[in-house]
């Protein structure tokens, strides 16, 4: 098999492997010098060194004089000359001036920050090579903070491109590339993966392919060095890719041989919840739902994402899947977020479960000490079945008798140690199942990518009666038409959500903030009654806001993000989001996810401020052109990247350095594949490829795909 596009049949059986050598993992330290400003970028080893590779590159090969460099004006050129001025001048600003002139003309080097020690390097007569865009400016044709060097005549010129590396505070080019290029000096070379699976898959050599990379020669495409289509950078993409999938399937097949709680019946309690349920489950939950109750009957765990769009009905699906955990004698705990996301749940599953004789309890930090000891022991005894609570569940003190499922929401809010830390309060050796609930639709590409360990059910249907959103972009300065609007909604008897970004003033934003918003509106509409609700309310405040929002009493409630998610009031059907150029695509869909959860028409206005930067613009035009969770999923990565759009560092995940995505779907099948069939060969020697691939690409940083 080569490398293609096209997928292709499974290739490795019983591959040879002689890699034997140390893991990368165990070579010497990188050198001391600046060693704490490498370790900020994860530079701890030789290999990491090796494996810095550059982000772009600068041709620093040929010379032109400095009148073709006039010429081609407004490019990047590489001129040489001797100094012919140098001088400090102080209009319009301090700044420094150097002249250097060759046989066809002069130029300017212009530094507006400079050291002393430049002003005697760059002395009059000295020999200066420098390399930058040529502009005509104030002084003539010149030069605004060049790269140079000082150099004597005659001086050869590099015969590769020079790499420019990712950098951090205070690491130079110069001290990275002296550093990477000792590193390469002192490095074992061995190849992790083995020569037959090179030629099958047409593959260029580990070494030759870093090198290249590190140092390419003149000659290079520079067009396949840019856009990482050379084969030493699909060698790069693949190795990365593969690590990751056989560290997130080693990660599933570890997980598989611990032992959990088999819930399997299917009894009296889950039976009569079916019934008392004042509507029938959508096609899509009743399909999930079989899926979950088919992973509950494994002796394992079962670690199973469900995603949804806003409103297709999660919450009913996890509490059926609590209902057949205490149906069996186990306790289920569900974990959300945020007291208001947590307080919904404990009102809708308690008021379905509570009739039926279940006993369901609330754990969140804002409860009194009383309440939360009282509780803490209806947990530890077993006697409160169902435990529905925000990151008070994970706390030491809280203990429970015979956990058998946990329920994360909105899991990405949450860091891995959290999600751990409810996981790992099973007991008798057993680990809980666990079912995690967001309703951020994760592309394809991603979860089969990120999720390799996981089991994805998808709701793709939302629930009948749902009535369409209609979306519409406005400019903040016809806030008075948008206010005449809420006034009109409120007195037909609908519900309004006003939502801002901010609490207090922020100058540097000068955004306008939520208790502003709050003062305007309720002087605005005397004759209606204004809410305010905030992160920094108290949550017994906080939650008799909200209490008066559902019953009616308050027609339009000003709001932070704190109703993101979670808040289901039927009633309202018009929301404004401020400044709405700042919020993410995720945020904003969560958002509008408030509205249209009744049968009325639900509008939602996105209140903007000019001028509107590109990525603002593509927001905001996505959200006016659909409502579809997945399709706006996908375009957040398309302009966010993975990183940023699953969250690096709350997530845990190991992001991907050079593979992409949306580019390099084709490397990911052909990685998994590889990985797979790997892991399931018999022998030393394949045993062997793995770890050493692994501690290669991944050492230390392992542990982060396995949550």
């Amino acid at each position: 098999m080569r490398l293609t596009h096209a997928r292709q049949p499974s290739i490795l059986r019983h591959l040879p492997c002689k890699n034997r050598d140390m893991p990368s993992s165990k070579l010497k330290p990188a050198p001391k010098t600046n060693e704490t400003k490498l370790a900020r970028l994860g530079l701890h080893t030789d290999m990491d060194l090796v494996l810095h590779l550059p982000m772009r590159y600068e041709d620093e090969t040929q010379v032109v004089s400095i009148h073709e460099a006039c010429l081609r004006g407004g490019h990047v050129s590489q001129v040489e000359g001797v100094v012919t001025k140098n001088e400090i001048s102080l209009r319009p600003r301090r700044q420094l001036l150097v002249t250097i002139a060759d046989q066809t003309g002069d130029m300017v080097l212009r530094f507006m920050n400079f050291y002393g020690s430049q002003v005697k390097q760059l002395a009059e007569g000295t020999r200066v090579r420098a390399r930058g865009e040529l502009k005509h400016g104030f002084f003539g044709a010149e030069m605004v903070h060049p790269a140079y060097k000082v150099i004597v005549q005659g001086a050869p010129l590099p015969t590769v491109l020079t790499p420019v590396y990712p950098s951090g505070e205070g690491l130079s080019q110069a001290i990275l590339r002296r550093a990477i290029n000792a590193a390469m000096a002192r490095v074992d070379w061995h190849d992790t993966l083995p020569a037959s699976l090179l030629r099958t898959m047409n593959l260029a050599q580990f070494e030759p392919s870093v090198r290249l990379l590190h140092s390419p020669p003149q000659e290079i495409d520079e067009n396949a060095l840019m856009d990482r289509s050379h084969p030493a950078w699909v060698r790069m993409k693949f190795d990365e890719l593969l690590a990751q999938q056989l560290s997130l399937k080693r990660a599933q097949r570890a997980r598989r041989a611990k032992g959990a709680p088999v819930i399997q019946t299917v009894g009296a309690l889950t039976s009569a919840f079916t019934a008392v349920l004042p509507f029938k489950l959508t096609g899509a939950q009743a399909r999930v739902l079989a899926e979950i109750r088919t992973d509950l009957r494994h002796p394992y765990p079962m670690q199973r994402l469900l995603q949804g769009d806003v409103g297709s009905g999660k919450t009913v699906v996890a509490a059926l899947a609590a209902a057949q955990a205490i149906d069996n004698g186990y306790q289920a705990a569900l974990m959300a977020p945020t007291g208001i996301l947590a307080d919904q749940h404990f009102r809708k599953i308690a008021g379905w479960m509570e009739p039926l004789g279940v006993k369901v309890a609330w754990l969140t930090g804002s409860l009194k000490k009383k309440d939360k000891v009282a509780t803490t022991a209806l947990v530890e005894s077993g006697e409160a079945q169902l435990v529905i609570g925000t990151h008070a569940l994970i706390q030491d003190t809280v203990q429970f008798a015979r956990l058998g499922l946990v329920i994360v929401d909105e899991q990405h809010r949450f860091g891995v140690g959290q999600r751990l830390s409810l996981r790992n309060k099973g007991s008798n050796g057993k680990t809980p199942h666990q079912l995690m609930m967001s309703a951020t639709p994760i592309p394809r590409t991603l979860a089969m990518t990120y999720y390799a360990d996981l089991e994805v059910s998808v709701i793709d249907e939302l629930p009948p009666g749902r009535s369409p959103i209609v979306t519409r972009a406005i400019d903040q300065n016809r806030r008075d038409e948008v206010i005449e609007r809420v006034h009109a909604a409120a007195l037909e008897g609908r519900q309004v959500y006003w939502v801002c970004p901010l609490i207090e003033e922020s100058e540097a934003l000068q955004l306008q903030t939520a208790t502003d918003t709050h003062a305007m509106l309720a002087e605005a509409l005397p004759d209606l009654q204004v809410g305010l609700v905030h992160g920094r309310l108290k949550p017994a405040e906080k939650q008799d806001v909200m209490d008066a929002f559902t019953a009616g009493a308050v027609q339009v409630l000003v709001a932070t993000t704190v109703i993101e998610v979670g808040v289901d009031v039927p009633n309202a059907s018009l929301m404004v989001i401020e400044h709405a150029e700042r919020f993410g695509l995720s945020q904003l869909h969560q958002l509008r996810g408030r509205v249209g959860r009744g049968s009325a028409a639900s509008v939602c206005l996105l209140l903007y401020q000019s001028p509107l930067g590109g990525i603002a613009k593509q927001r905001l035009m996505t959200m006016r052109e659909t409502t579809d969770g997945f399709e706006i999923a996908r375009r957040d990565l398309e302009i966010r990247g993975p990183g940023e759009f699953l969250g690096a560092r709350q997530s845990g995940q190991a992001m991907l350095r050079f593979a992409d995505l949306e580019t390099d779907q084709w490397l990911v099948e052909q990685a998994r594949e590889v990985a797979h069939d790997l892991l399931h060969a018999t022998g030393a020697e394949q045993a062997a490829t793995v770890e050493a691939h692994l501690a290669r690409w991944l050492g230390g940083k392992e542990e982060f795909l396995k949550v």
